[in-house]
């Protein structure tokens, strides 16, 4: 057959030439050793924490290494993408440290010579290629109906054979030119495939830059490199795109590695030289029957990023977190190195896991807690208004109205050898402090105010607040303010010696320790708050007999 008229009734438009491209996406000038990589998502749903998960660890690896990092979008299943796609790939990636070198649509990068970078803007690249494949004979169209394409399947499938578009099943492949005339002449739509001569027997070895040596089984599938829209799906689209832009290494989800035969297929018959791998283990998490399973786009809401973004991880927490999942040196590095930023961290790919690390949420909030308790209270105020303007209306009006009030808050027990590690995350501070605000403080009845009722007694409560109000000054310091809660609880009933207490304790009504918490509970209607002096001090004395007065109307 004369493969060149035919690639010319494939592709009758006006096509650049290889050599063209070629020419126009020279190689990078990179120092040696320099890895470039890239994030390749589709814009057909939300981002997933695998793929931040697998973008921060290949960014870290571009950085590190004094290479570059690219944001491309596979956009060609143009049927699938969602409105605002893009935008929301991009701000959920910038929003925990993520950012690329090149992007769609980087004012700095719009006339860069890699791109564009969406492949729905990259088509002429593809027909060019794909054009190159059928002048050489390593590529034929295939008029095959999705019909007569899943009758097919059925019949493979019945007789429990090996699935896909190979030997006879390829009624496409040994077409004669006059037939495929016929055919394009009266307008049937047609794919490209590559010609495979191969088959599942045989056998390649891959070197995975995580996983090491590979013994894979080829692919024997006459796979479709451009659909009939002249679109390319992932495989074909990947091997122009990471040649062009010059790729050398793809950091990807394990999921890819049964594709690896034929993506090394398709870069051979481009006579492109194949790049290396390194395929990341999922992201797991324990089900309710115990049994390990892949984090679920439908089941698990930490599956999303978004969900990071609205309950309001810092960005730093996250990193850190993807830090402890992906490298199993990192907290032995940390240990050594409490306070420099992660980016001094080297990350290595034969410290990652093959088998897949467990998502765990008492780990994140573990080393969630300990960032934001490393931030100052300005820190803090500010990262959680930034966060509030988004998420929390009324707590953002508090915050703004009473700023310097809300600072002090935020740095009760902060500033001092070990910092109190109570927040999680910016959605937790309403929570933890919504009653320092008279506008949030609203107990109505006696349940909300957490007190053992099994031996409450509102004589005594009436009885150790009015002395705590009419003995407390805000001038005093710390100790002189612990000293007259002794005092207090002395004159009370209560014992203001812990050892006298333990030694006799029918002897008192309590200790110390029991009127500082009713004092504690009638202020903030709770038992567990910071530092009872500190809250003290921000309430006020009027603030603070304004409380009393409604603990006593509510408990009566």
């Amino acid at each position: 057959m004369d493969y060149k008229k035919l690639a010319n009734l494939l592709f009758p438009m006006e096509l650049k030439t290889p050599e063209y491209y070629e020419d126009l996406y020279k190689q990078r000038v990179l120092k040696e050793g320099a890895i470039v990589t890239r994030f390749a998502p589709s814009p057909t749903g939300f981002l997933h924490f695998g793929g931040l998960y697998t973008s921060f660890f290949a960014n870290r690896i571009a950085k590190q290494s004094e290479g570059k990092y690219i944001l491309r979008i596979e956009d060609t299943d143009q049927k699938r993408e969602v409105a605002n796609g893009v935008r929301d790939i991009i701000t959920g990636l910038f929003a925990f440290g993520i950012v690329f070198d090149e992007t769609p649509g980087n004012v700095e990068y719009v006339d860069a010579k890699y791109g564009p970078y969406k492949q729905s803007e990259r088509k002429d690249i593809y027909m060019t290629f794909a054009k190159k494949l059928v002048q050489e004979g390593k590529a034929y169209p295939c008029f095959c109906s999705s019909e007569q394409l899943s009758a097919d399947r059925k019949a493979q499938e019945k007789a429990k054979t090996l699935l896909g578009y190979y030997g006879h099943y390829a009624r496409c492949k040994n077409l004669s030119y006059e037939d495929i005339e016929t055919k394009v002449n009266n307008g049937e739509k047609f794919a490209i495939r590559l010609k495979v001569d191969s088959s599942p027997n045989n056998k390649i070895i891959v070197n995975d830059a995580i996983r090491g040596e590979l013994r894979l089984s080829d692919n024997y599938n006459d796979v479709v490199i451009l659909k009939s829209d002249f679109l390319p799906p992932y495989n074909f689209a990947h091997a122009c795109d990471d040649h062009l832009m010059r790729v050398n290494l793809v950091v990807r989800g394990d999921e890819y590695l049964p594709s690896i035969a034929e993506h090394l297929q398709i870069f051979e018959a481009l006579n492109f030289e194949p790049i290396k791998y390194a395929h990341v283990a999922p992201i797991q998490k324990i089900d309710e029957n115990g049994n390990k399973r892949k984090i679920s786009k439908r089941k698990d809401p930490e599956a999303a990023v978004s969900f990071y973004n609205e309950q309001g991880y810092p960005a730093e927490s996250v990193q850190e977190y993807i830090l402890t999942v992906a490298n199993s040196n990192f907290e032995a590095w940390r240990k050594n190195n409490e306070f420099l930023p992660v980016e001094k961290f080297i990350v290595s790919f034969d410290k990652m896991s093959i088998s897949g690390a467990l998502f765990d949420f008492a780990k994140l909030a573990d080393v969630s807690k300990t960032v934001i308790s490393k931030m100052s209270a300005k820190e803090v105020y500010d990262r959680l208004v930034n966060w509030t303007s988004n998420y929390d209306k009324e707590l953002d009006m508090l915050l703004r109205k009473y700023k310097d009030y809300s600072i002090q808050i935020l740095n009760i027990e902060r500033e001092q050898k070990k910092p109190r590690k109570d927040i999680e995350k910016w959605s937790d501070i309403k929570v933890l402090n919504s009653y320092f605000y008279d506008e949030l403080f609203n107990p109505t009845k006696k349940e909300d105010y957490e007190f053992n009722y099994d031996n409450f007694n509102l004589a005594d409560v009436q009885n150790i607040m009015e002395s705590y109000l009419k003995s407390y000054s805000e001038q005093d310091d710390k100790q002189t303010w612990f000293n007259k809660i002794k005092v207090l609880s002395s004159s009370v009933g209560y014992s203001d010696d812990m050892k006298a207490y333990k030694a006799t304790p029918e002897g008192f009504k309590g200790h110390y320790g029991d009127v500082a918490g009713i004092i504690r509970v009638v202020l903030t209607s709770r038992t567990q708050t910071p530092d009872l002096y500190e809250i003290s001090r921000l309430l006020g004395k009027e603030r603070m007999e304004k409380r009393v007065e409604l603990a006593v109307k509510v408990l009566k």
